[in-house]
C-alpha cells in the first residue's frame, strides 16, 4: 500500500498566521487612516496654491487681470470657496465672470470631504493686475488674505511636529504661501473668530 502524504495548513498555524494578520492590521489601519487625511489636506492646500500661481504667472504674461473666485457652477462667481473656485481672465477688472472675452483659465470643484475652509474677512475673489501685482480690495470688496484649511483633527501637531491643520497665505502683492505652523495657525483662527474645525 502507497502512503500519500496529504498537502495544507494545520489548526495551529492557520491560528498563527490570523493573528499576525491581526497584529499588523491594528498598527496599520489608523496610519492609513492619518495618511489618507494628510494626502487631503495637502492636496488641498496645493491646489489652491497652484491656482495662485497660475493667475499671478498669467497676468503677467497675458498683460490683462487674472481673477480668482469661489463658484458653485464653474461658469460665474458665487458661493464658497469649499463649493470650488475658478481662475478666468478678467477684462474689465470688476471681479466678476461676464463671460464673453472673458474666459476660465482653471476650475477646481468641490475641495476634498471632510475639509473646511476658513477664509479671513469672507473674502470672494483676489485679483492680479496686468503687471502680476494683487489687486486689494477692488471696488470696496476685501481680498483674499488668509485661508485655514483643516479637518476633523482640528489644529493639533501632527506628523513631524507640525499642525495638520494648513494656512494659505497671501500677501497684498500677490506671493502665495502654504504654512504650518501650529501658533501662527491659532492666530489666525482667532483674528476671524473661528475654529478648527
Amino acid at each position: 500500500m502507497e502512503t500519500r502524504t496529504q498537502a495544507g495548513f494545520t489548526l495551529y498555524e492557520l491560528l498563527i498566521t490570523v493573528l499576525i494578520v491581526g497584529v499588523v492590521l491594528t498598527f496599520a489601519v489608523p496610519n492609513m487612516q492619518g495618511f489618507a487625511a494628510n494626502s487631503r489636506m495637502t492636496s488641498t492646500a496645493n491646489d489652491l496654491h497652484a491656482a495662485f500661481h497660475l493667475a499671478r504667472s498669467e497676468s503677467s504674461r497675458a498683460k490683462t487681470n487674472i481673477s480668482i473666485c469661489p463658484s458653485i457652477d464653474m461658469a460665474s462667481c458665487g458661493g464658497t470657496w469649499e463649493d470650488g473656485y475658478i481662475v478666468f481672465v478678467d477684462e474689465d477688472g470688476d471681479i466678476v465672470f461676464d463671460g464673453g472675452n472673458e474666459t476660465v483659465l482653471r476650475e477646481h470643484g468641490p475641495i476634498a470631504e471632510g475639509v473646511s475652509m476658513q477664509v479671513a474677512g469672507g473674502a470672494s475673489y483676489f485679483s492680479f493686475s496686468s503687471t502680476g501685482l494683487g489687486r486689494p480690495n477692488v471696488a470696496g470688496n476685501t481680498a483674499v488674505s488668509q485661508v485655514v484649511m483643516c479637518d476633523e483633527r482640528g489644529n493639533i501637531t501632527g506628523p513631524g511636529g507640525n499642525s495638520a491643520a494648513r494656512l494659505f497665505v497671501v500677501t497684498p502683492l500677490g506671493r502665495a504661501t502654504i504654512l504650518r505652523d501650529l501658533a501662527m495657525i491659532d492666530d489666525a483662527l482667532t483674528a476671524m473668530g473661528a475654529t478648527c474645525p
